[in-house]
């Protein structure tokens, strides 16, 4: 093979290695989608057929003995008449129990006297889903004992139709306020790019404090009202 043989070789080796390698394309970046974020809020009022109450029994004693003697006895007596009532098993729940010395303290020099007292608290959590009698059901637990109530809190034990609509009510405020500030703005609304949501609800409490008398007082005022429930939209649409 002449010297002349061997280069035009080498050149058809060259070209056929360089239409085998990579090949780099130049591609620009897409364009970024502009976007403009919104809230929209939907709500519905409903009325409570579910109250959720928390009550219990403080006892104060100079052994830790003799105040958790004192408080089992009274918080069966309370339980066994929320049973006898007609509260499930299945509505009570024990919360707390707790149980702490509390240093006693001289009032006049305001100095640790060195004695102490035991405190024990118990503390369940009831459902009640008969609203009409838990006036008298307060009157009951107290009269069997139970001389705390932290909270009454009222529910609706099926909303799912009703946030259901509210969630929709949002969207629709959401999608209005957007195409009003597209509008206001000169732009073209686009399609959802993300959307997300959050339920809350405002449940009515009624009643916190301590002493059996004063609860069963407070009994028959207690009125359960509304409950308002909002839903809370984000939607980002894109714009043009």
């Amino acid at each position: 093979m002449n010297a002349k043989s061997i280069i035009v070789t080498v050149a058809m080796l060259a070209l056929i290695l360089s239409a085998c390698g990579p090949t780099t394309i130049n591609q620009e970046a897409p364009a970024a989608v502009r976007t403009m974020s919104v809230n929209g809020t939907g709500e519905t009022n409903l009325v409570p057929d579910l109250a959720y109450i928390y009550v219990g029994v403080h006892t104060e004693q100079p052994s830790a003995s003799e105040a958790m003697t004192e408080n089992n006895a009274q918080t069966e007596k309370m339980i066994a008449a929320l049973r006898d009532f007609g509260i499930a098993a299945a509505d009570i729940r024990t919360t707390n129990f707790s149980i702490w010395p509390n240093e006693r303290f001289d009032p006049q020099t305001g100095m640790p006297t060195g004695e102490k007292i035991y405190v024990v608290d118990n503390t369940v959590y009831v459902t009640v889903r008969e609203l009409e009698k838990l006036g008298d059901l307060l009157d009951t637990v107290v009269s069997a004992g139970a001389n705390t109530v932290n909270s009454i809190q009222f529910d609706v034990a099926d909303k799912d139709e009703a946030l259901k609509q509210a969630r929709a009510e949002a969207v629709k405020d959401a999608a209005s306020q957007a195409q009003s500030l597209a509008d206001a703005a000169g732009l073209t609304l686009g399609e959802i790019q993300s959307i997300s949501f959050f339920d809350s609800g405002f449940p009515v409490f009624a009643g916190k404090g301590e002493a059996g008398g004063a609860v069963a007082q407070a009994a028959v005022p207690i009125q359960p009202g509304q409950l308002t429930f909002t839903v809370t939209v984000s939607v980002s649409y894109a714009v043009k």
